[in-house]
């Protein structure tokens, strides 16, 4: 499971991808206050684009994952591959 902290966007404004053993998830989040000329003494919010890679464990099914968001927190569920059950084994003695 991935969770990434991304308040102030919505899901569908997000572009998530994987490359190779990376997960990339890029988004922007735009300033509701950019029409006003307040100066603020500490803004703790940051606008404008940003990007973020997760390196990915090897055994999962990236075609099976879910992303939701939940109070400004992405939920990315991987499930893991499941193992092939009667695997053949080599019997050396």
């Amino acid at each position: 499971m991935v969770l990434s902290a991304i308040a102030g966007v919505q899901i569908k404004d997000l572009d998530i991808s994987v490359e190779k053993e990376m997960m990339v998830i890029k988004g922007q989040r735009q300033d509701p206050h950019s029409n006003t000329e307040k100066k603020y003494f500490y803004q703790e919010c940051y606008w404008g684009p940003f990007s973020k890679k997760i390196v990915l464990p090897e055994n999962i099914d990236i075609e099976k994952a879910d992303a939701q968001m939940n109070k400004g927190v992405l939920v990315i569920k991987i499930p893991k591959l499941s193992e092939k059950s009667g695997k053949e084994s080599i019997n050396l003695s």
